[in-house]
Protein backbone atom coordinates (compact mmCIF):
# COMPACT_ATOMS: atom_id res chain seq x y z
CA UNK A 1 0.00 0.00 0.00
CA UNK A 2 1.09 3.75 -0.97
CA UNK A 3 1.85 5.76 2.32
CA UNK A 4 -0.81 7.44 3.33
CA UNK A 5 -1.03 10.41 5.45
CA UNK A 6 -3.93 10.55 8.31
CA UNK A 7 -5.37 12.79 10.69
CA UNK A 8 -5.89 12.35 14.40
CA UNK A 9 -7.80 15.14 16.57
CA UNK A 10 -7.88 14.11 20.04
CA UNK A 11 -7.84 16.46 23.17
CA UNK A 12 -6.15 12.79 24.98
CA UNK A 13 -2.60 12.67 24.66
CA UNK A 14 -2.48 8.94 25.75
CA UNK A 15 -4.87 7.90 23.36
CA UNK A 16 -3.76 10.00 20.60
CA UNK A 17 0.00 8.87 21.08
CA UNK A 18 -1.40 5.13 21.00
CA UNK A 19 -3.23 5.24 17.90
CA UNK A 20 -0.36 7.48 16.11
CA UNK A 21 1.95 3.98 17.25
CA UNK A 22 -0.06 1.53 15.80
CA UNK A 23 -0.58 3.86 12.12
CA UNK A 24 3.12 4.76 12.15
CA UNK A 25 3.86 0.81 12.60
CA UNK A 26 1.79 0.14 9.00
CA UNK A 27 3.37 2.72 7.80
CA UNK A 28 0.84 5.22 7.78
CA UNK A 29 2.11 9.08 8.06
CA UNK A 30 0.72 10.48 10.64
CA UNK A 31 -0.53 13.91 12.08
CA UNK A 32 -1.70 14.30 15.50
CA UNK A 33 -3.65 18.12 16.95
CA UNK A 34 -5.11 18.52 20.64
CA UNK A 35 -8.14 20.99 19.71
CA UNK A 36 -10.24 21.25 16.81
CA UNK A 37 -9.10 24.54 15.68
CA UNK A 38 -5.36 23.04 15.74
CA UNK A 39 -7.70 20.10 13.55
CA UNK A 40 -8.83 22.25 11.43
CA UNK A 41 -5.73 24.18 10.44
CA UNK A 42 -3.91 20.66 9.65
CA UNK A 43 -6.50 19.46 7.39
CA UNK A 44 -6.35 22.27 5.18
CA UNK A 45 -2.89 22.71 5.14
CA UNK A 46 -1.44 19.37 5.46
CA UNK A 47 -3.91 17.70 2.67
CA UNK A 48 -4.51 14.45 5.21
CA UNK A 49 -5.63 11.71 3.45
CA UNK A 50 -8.05 10.32 6.50
CA UNK A 51 -9.18 12.15 9.50
CA UNK A 52 -9.85 10.30 12.89
CA UNK A 53 -11.60 12.59 15.21
CA UNK A 54 -12.66 12.53 18.78
CA UNK A 55 -16.08 14.17 18.66
CA UNK A 56 -16.04 15.33 22.42
CA UNK A 57 -13.56 17.92 22.17
CA UNK A 58 -13.63 20.95 24.55
CA UNK A 59 -13.46 23.63 21.54
CA UNK A 60 -15.25 22.07 19.21
CA UNK A 61 -17.64 19.21 18.69
CA UNK A 62 -16.90 16.81 15.95
CA UNK A 63 -20.34 17.30 14.19
CA UNK A 64 -18.78 21.10 13.59
CA UNK A 65 -15.31 20.09 12.88
CA UNK A 66 -17.36 17.52 10.15
CA UNK A 67 -19.52 20.60 8.45
CA UNK A 68 -16.72 22.79 8.61
CA UNK A 69 -14.42 20.04 6.39
CA UNK A 70 -17.45 18.42 4.14
CA UNK A 71 -18.03 22.51 3.28
CA UNK A 72 -14.48 23.03 2.36
CA UNK A 73 -13.39 22.05 -1.39
CA UNK A 74 -10.20 21.03 -0.08
CA UNK A 75 -11.47 18.63 2.29
CA UNK A 76 -14.75 17.63 1.29
CA UNK A 77 -14.15 14.42 0.17
CA UNK A 78 -11.62 13.19 2.85
CA UNK A 79 -13.26 10.14 4.93
CA UNK A 80 -13.85 11.15 8.61
CA UNK A 81 -13.59 8.62 11.54
CA UNK A 82 -15.28 9.33 14.75
CA UNK A 83 -13.23 7.52 17.44
CA UNK A 84 -15.20 8.17 20.61
CA UNK A 85 -15.46 7.43 24.21
CA UNK A 86 -19.51 8.52 24.72
CA UNK A 87 -21.76 5.10 23.04
CA UNK A 88 -24.70 6.63 22.89
CA UNK A 89 -27.12 6.24 20.19
CA UNK A 90 -27.67 10.49 20.37
CA UNK A 91 -24.01 10.85 19.33
CA UNK A 92 -23.77 8.41 17.11
CA UNK A 93 -26.36 9.45 14.91
CA UNK A 94 -25.63 13.05 15.06
CA UNK A 95 -22.08 12.36 13.90
CA UNK A 96 -22.88 10.12 11.05
CA UNK A 97 -25.55 13.04 9.80
CA UNK A 98 -22.80 15.13 10.06
CA UNK A 99 -20.91 13.31 7.44
CA UNK A 100 -18.31 11.06 9.35
CA UNK A 101 -17.99 7.58 7.30
CA UNK A 102 -17.80 5.66 10.32
CA UNK A 103 -18.06 5.63 14.12
CA UNK A 104 -16.16 3.60 16.67
CA UNK A 105 -16.78 3.41 20.18
CA UNK A 106 -13.30 3.58 22.41
CA UNK A 107 -12.89 0.00 23.47
CA UNK A 108 -10.74 -2.96 23.71
CA UNK A 109 -11.76 -3.85 20.18
CA UNK A 110 -11.54 -0.04 19.08
CA UNK A 111 -7.67 -0.72 17.26
CA UNK A 112 -8.98 -3.56 15.03
CA UNK A 113 -12.48 -2.13 14.35
CA UNK A 114 -10.33 1.40 13.16
CA UNK A 115 -7.34 -0.78 10.95
CA UNK A 116 -9.80 -2.70 9.03
CA UNK A 117 -12.27 0.64 8.67
CA UNK A 118 -9.26 2.59 7.20
CA UNK A 119 -8.06 -0.55 5.19
CA UNK A 120 -11.79 -0.34 3.71
CA UNK A 121 -11.81 3.55 3.42
CA UNK A 122 -8.55 3.30 1.52
CA UNK A 123 -9.57 1.41 -0.64
CA UNK A 124 -12.74 2.78 -1.95
CA UNK A 125 -11.33 5.38 -4.51
CA UNK A 126 -13.25 7.45 -7.46
CA UNK A 127 -11.29 5.72 -9.85
CA UNK A 128 -11.64 2.01 -8.34
CA UNK A 129 -15.58 2.54 -8.29
CA UNK A 130 -15.47 3.42 -12.12
CA UNK A 131 -12.85 0.51 -12.96
CA UNK A 132 -13.31 -3.20 -13.60
CA UNK A 133 -16.96 -5.00 -14.16
CA UNK A 134 -20.15 -3.66 -13.45
CA UNK A 135 -20.93 -3.87 -10.11
CA UNK A 136 -24.55 -5.00 -8.95
CA UNK A 137 -25.88 -5.20 -5.17
CA UNK A 138 -29.11 -7.39 -4.00
CA UNK A 139 -30.66 -6.49 -1.47
CA UNK A 140 -33.90 -6.76 0.36
CA UNK A 141 -35.59 -5.34 3.87
CA UNK A 142 -37.12 -8.53 4.67
CA UNK A 143 -36.35 -12.18 3.93
CA UNK A 144 -38.30 -14.57 2.05
CA UNK A 145 -38.67 -11.87 -1.03
CA UNK A 146 -36.80 -14.17 -3.17
CA UNK A 147 -33.42 -11.99 -3.91
CA UNK A 148 -30.78 -14.73 -3.80
CA UNK A 149 -32.95 -16.84 -6.21
CA UNK A 150 -33.29 -13.43 -8.25
CA UNK A 151 -29.71 -13.04 -8.08
CA UNK A 152 -27.79 -16.11 -9.26
CA UNK A 153 -31.18 -16.12 -11.84
CA UNK A 154 -30.31 -12.73 -13.41
CA UNK A 155 -26.37 -13.25 -13.57
CA UNK A 156 -27.26 -16.37 -15.33
CA UNK A 157 -29.31 -14.40 -17.96
CA UNK A 158 -26.61 -11.91 -18.33
CA UNK A 159 -24.55 -15.11 -19.09
CA UNK A 160 -27.40 -16.09 -21.71
CA UNK A 161 -27.64 -12.81 -23.29
CA UNK A 162 -23.86 -12.33 -23.20
CA UNK A 163 -22.35 -16.10 -23.66
CA UNK A 164 -18.42 -14.38 -24.02
CA UNK A 165 -18.80 -12.04 -20.46
CA UNK A 166 -16.89 -13.13 -16.95
CA UNK A 167 -19.48 -12.99 -14.38
CA UNK A 168 -19.29 -13.87 -10.55
CA UNK A 169 -21.50 -13.77 -7.90
CA UNK A 170 -20.53 -13.57 -4.79
CA UNK A 171 -22.75 -14.43 -1.41
CA UNK A 172 -22.27 -11.64 1.47
CA UNK A 173 -25.76 -12.88 3.09
CA UNK A 174 -24.55 -13.15 6.40
CA UNK A 175 -24.74 -15.41 9.04
CA UNK A 176 -25.46 -17.98 5.92
CA UNK A 177 -25.09 -18.01 2.67
CA UNK A 178 -27.66 -18.33 0.73
CA UNK A 179 -26.43 -18.98 -3.00
CA UNK A 180 -24.82 -22.48 -3.04
CA UNK A 181 -27.80 -24.57 -1.87
CA UNK A 182 -29.49 -22.66 -5.24
CA UNK A 183 -26.80 -23.49 -7.46
CA UNK A 184 -25.23 -26.87 -5.92
CA UNK A 185 -22.12 -25.81 -4.35
CA UNK A 186 -20.75 -27.88 -2.12
CA UNK A 187 -17.05 -26.65 -1.83
CA UNK A 188 -14.78 -25.64 1.06
CA UNK A 189 -14.20 -22.60 -0.59
CA UNK A 190 -16.21 -19.65 0.86
CA UNK A 191 -16.09 -15.86 1.50
CA UNK A 192 -14.40 -16.03 4.51
CA UNK A 193 -11.49 -18.46 3.43
CA UNK A 194 -10.77 -16.40 0.39
CA UNK A 195 -11.01 -13.17 3.20
CA UNK A 196 -8.43 -15.05 5.63
CA UNK A 197 -5.67 -15.25 2.36
CA UNK A 198 -2.97 -12.70 2.39
CA UNK A 199 -3.44 -9.87 0.05
CA UNK A 200 -0.80 -10.41 -2.52
CA UNK A 201 -2.36 -14.21 -2.76
CA UNK A 202 -6.10 -12.80 -3.66
CA UNK A 203 -5.32 -11.01 -6.96
CA UNK A 204 -7.32 -10.56 -10.03
CA UNK A 205 -5.61 -13.69 -11.48
CA UNK A 206 -6.19 -15.56 -8.16
CA UNK A 207 -10.38 -15.41 -8.67
CA UNK A 208 -10.33 -15.16 -12.49
CA UNK A 209 -8.65 -19.00 -12.92
CA UNK A 210 -9.35 -20.04 -8.91
CA UNK A 211 -13.06 -19.36 -8.29
CA UNK A 212 -15.45 -23.16 -8.88
CA UNK A 213 -17.23 -22.82 -12.46
CA UNK A 214 -21.09 -23.21 -12.17
CA UNK A 215 -21.39 -24.37 -15.42
CA UNK A 216 -25.42 -24.61 -16.34
CA UNK A 217 -25.33 -21.38 -14.34
CA UNK A 218 -22.73 -19.49 -16.78
CA UNK A 219 -20.84 -18.20 -13.65
CA UNK A 220 -18.10 -17.98 -11.12
CA UNK A 221 -18.94 -18.01 -7.21
CA UNK A 222 -17.88 -16.78 -4.14
CA UNK A 223 -20.05 -18.52 -2.01
CA UNK A 224 -20.91 -16.99 1.24
CA UNK A 225 -20.36 -18.37 4.94
CA UNK A 226 -21.30 -21.94 5.71
CA UNK A 227 -22.55 -21.89 9.20
CA UNK A 228 -22.76 -18.97 11.75
CA UNK A 229 -19.94 -19.79 13.41
CA UNK A 230 -17.55 -19.58 10.60
CA UNK A 231 -19.31 -15.80 9.46
CA UNK A 232 -17.69 -14.64 13.03
CA UNK A 233 -13.98 -15.03 11.95
CA UNK A 234 -14.76 -13.22 8.59
CA UNK A 235 -12.03 -10.31 8.15
CA UNK A 236 -14.21 -7.55 7.02
CA UNK A 237 -11.41 -5.18 6.49
CA UNK A 238 -10.71 -7.51 3.30
CA UNK A 239 -14.15 -7.53 1.62
CA UNK A 240 -13.30 -4.48 -0.98
CA UNK A 241 -9.96 -5.57 -1.78
CA UNK A 242 -11.56 -8.61 -2.46
CA UNK A 243 -14.40 -6.78 -4.36
CA UNK A 244 -11.78 -4.39 -6.36
CA UNK A 245 -9.91 -7.56 -7.31
CA UNK A 246 -13.01 -9.23 -8.50
CA UNK A 247 -13.86 -6.53 -11.16
CA UNK A 248 -10.68 -6.37 -12.22
CA UNK A 249 -11.13 -10.10 -13.34
CA UNK A 250 -14.75 -10.20 -14.23
CA UNK A 251 -17.08 -7.83 -16.56
CA UNK A 252 -20.05 -8.53 -13.75
CA UNK A 253 -19.91 -8.65 -10.35
CA UNK A 254 -22.94 -9.63 -8.64
CA UNK A 255 -23.21 -9.23 -4.66
CA UNK A 256 -26.30 -10.81 -2.71
CA UNK A 257 -26.63 -9.20 0.75
CA UNK A 258 -30.01 -10.26 1.29
CA UNK A 259 -30.87 -8.20 4.15
CA UNK A 260 -28.07 -8.06 5.52
CA UNK A 261 -27.46 -4.57 5.66
CA UNK A 262 -24.46 -3.57 7.88
CA UNK A 263 -20.87 -1.19 8.06
CA UNK A 264 -19.76 -4.18 5.82
CA UNK A 265 -22.25 -4.06 2.78
CA UNK A 266 -23.17 -0.63 3.04
CA UNK A 267 -20.04 0.87 0.90
CA UNK A 268 -20.59 -2.01 -1.55
CA UNK A 269 -24.27 -0.92 -1.85
CA UNK A 270 -22.82 3.07 -1.96
CA UNK A 271 -20.45 2.27 -4.41
CA UNK A 272 -22.21 -0.14 -6.69
CA UNK A 273 -23.48 0.59 -10.68
CA UNK A 274 -26.44 -0.29 -9.33
CA UNK A 275 -28.19 -1.82 -6.41
CA UNK A 276 -31.33 -3.95 -7.25
CA UNK A 277 -33.83 -3.70 -4.23
CA UNK A 278 -36.42 -6.30 -4.08
CA UNK A 279 -39.45 -6.02 -2.71
CA UNK A 280 -42.15 -8.82 -1.43
CA UNK A 281 -45.67 -8.15 -2.23
CA UNK A 282 -46.95 -8.90 1.55
CA UNK A 283 -47.83 -5.26 3.50
CA UNK A 284 -44.79 -5.99 6.19
CA UNK A 285 -42.55 -6.42 3.09
CA UNK A 286 -43.23 -2.75 1.59
CA UNK A 287 -44.12 -1.38 5.60
CA UNK A 288 -40.20 -2.51 6.08
CA UNK A 289 -38.79 -1.20 2.98
CA UNK A 290 -39.79 2.44 3.23
CA UNK A 291 -37.62 3.38 5.95
CA UNK A 292 -34.51 0.83 4.34
CA UNK A 293 -35.36 3.20 1.13
CA UNK A 294 -34.80 6.62 3.82
CA UNK A 295 -32.07 5.59 5.24
CA UNK A 296 -30.08 4.40 2.07
CA UNK A 297 -31.21 8.10 0.92
CA UNK A 298 -29.63 9.37 3.71
CA UNK A 299 -26.29 7.62 3.06
CA UNK A 300 -26.28 9.19 0.33
CA UNK A 301 -27.56 6.31 -2.44
CA UNK A 302 -28.97 8.45 -5.29
CA UNK A 303 -32.38 6.82 -6.42
CA UNK A 304 -31.46 6.67 -10.32
CA UNK A 305 -28.86 4.35 -9.25
CA UNK A 306 -31.80 1.87 -7.46
CA UNK A 307 -33.21 -0.85 -9.67
CA UNK A 308 -36.37 -1.82 -7.64
CA UNK A 309 -38.26 -5.25 -8.13
CA UNK A 310 -41.61 -6.16 -7.34
CA UNK A 311 -41.12 -9.83 -6.47
CA UNK A 312 -44.26 -12.14 -6.12
CA UNK A 313 -42.56 -14.68 -4.05
CA UNK A 314 -45.32 -15.77 -1.78
CA UNK A 315 -48.29 -15.78 -4.42
CA UNK A 316 -50.06 -13.74 -7.13
CA UNK A 317 -52.11 -11.84 -4.26
CA UNK A 318 -50.75 -8.45 -2.53
CA UNK A 319 -49.45 -5.29 -2.67
CA UNK A 320 -50.12 -4.02 -6.68
CA UNK A 321 -46.93 -1.86 -8.30
CA UNK A 322 -48.65 1.41 -8.17
CA UNK A 323 -49.82 0.87 -3.95
CA UNK A 324 -45.72 -0.43 -3.79
CA UNK A 325 -44.68 3.18 -5.35
CA UNK A 326 -46.41 5.10 -3.13
CA UNK A 327 -46.00 3.67 0.08
CA UNK A 328 -42.02 3.36 -0.59
CA UNK A 329 -41.84 6.35 -2.37
CA UNK A 330 -39.62 5.11 -5.02
CA UNK A 331 -40.49 3.69 -9.08
CA UNK A 332 -40.62 0.00 -9.15
CA UNK A 333 -39.05 -0.61 -12.34
CA UNK A 334 -39.91 -4.21 -12.71
CA UNK A 335 -42.24 -6.94 -11.71
CA UNK A 336 -41.70 -10.80 -11.69
CA UNK A 337 -44.92 -12.44 -11.90
CA UNK A 338 -46.11 -15.41 -9.16
CA UNK A 339 -43.95 -18.46 -10.32
CA UNK A 340 -45.74 -21.06 -7.97
CA UNK A 341 -43.63 -23.46 -7.37
CA UNK A 342 -41.55 -24.05 -10.26
CA UNK A 343 -38.68 -21.85 -8.99
CA UNK A 344 -38.82 -23.83 -5.89
CA UNK A 345 -38.34 -27.00 -7.95
CA UNK A 346 -36.03 -25.71 -10.08
CA UNK A 347 -34.06 -24.20 -7.36
CA UNK A 348 -34.25 -27.68 -5.16
CA UNK A 349 -32.90 -29.01 -8.68
CA UNK A 350 -30.14 -26.65 -8.71
CA UNK A 351 -30.84 -25.50 -12.07
CA UNK A 352 -31.71 -22.21 -13.50
CA UNK A 353 -35.38 -21.02 -14.11
CA UNK A 354 -35.05 -20.58 -17.75
CA UNK A 355 -33.38 -23.81 -18.70
CA UNK A 356 -36.27 -25.66 -15.95
CA UNK A 357 -39.15 -23.98 -17.60
CA UNK A 358 -38.04 -21.83 -21.01
CA UNK A 359 -41.49 -21.79 -21.80
CA UNK A 360 -42.82 -20.10 -18.96
CA UNK A 361 -44.43 -16.20 -19.84
CA UNK A 362 -41.70 -15.26 -16.73
CA UNK A 363 -38.77 -16.05 -19.02
CA UNK A 364 -39.19 -13.10 -20.89
CA UNK A 365 -39.54 -10.64 -17.68
CA UNK A 366 -36.61 -12.41 -16.24
CA UNK A 367 -34.79 -11.59 -19.63
CA UNK A 368 -36.62 -7.86 -20.17
CA UNK A 369 -35.23 -6.78 -16.74
CA UNK A 370 -31.57 -7.90 -16.95
CA UNK A 371 -31.34 -6.10 -20.05
CA UNK A 372 -33.14 -3.12 -18.26
CA UNK A 373 -30.07 -3.28 -15.32
CA UNK A 374 -27.47 -3.60 -17.84
CA UNK A 375 -28.58 -0.49 -19.29
CA UNK A 376 -28.86 0.81 -16.29
CA UNK A 377 -25.29 0.31 -14.92
CA UNK A 378 -23.80 1.23 -17.35
CA UNK A 379 -25.64 4.31 -18.06
CA UNK A 380 -24.23 5.01 -14.49
CA UNK A 381 -21.09 4.13 -14.66
CA UNK A 382 -20.66 6.72 -18.05
CA UNK A 383 -21.75 9.78 -16.06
Amino acid sequence: MPEKKILIIDADVASRNFIARALVDQKYEVIQAGSGKEGLISAWRDHPDIAIIDPTLMDLKGEEIAHKLKQDPRTSAMPLIALSSDPGMVRIKSCLDAGFSEYITKSGQALALLNETITRLFGITAAAVKEGGLLMVFLSAKGGTGTSSLCANMAMNISQQQPQARIVVVDMVLPIGSIAPIVGYEGMQNIVTVADMLPAETTADFFRDQLPEMHIWGFKLLAGSPDPETSNYLKVGRIWDIVKALKESHDYVLIDIGRSLSKITLPLIKHADISVLVVGTDVSAVSLTKPLWKYLKGKGVAASSVYTILNRAAGPEGVSKAEAEKMIEIPVNATIPHLSSNLSFANAHHQPFILKFPRDTAVIVFKDTVSEMIALARKIRAE
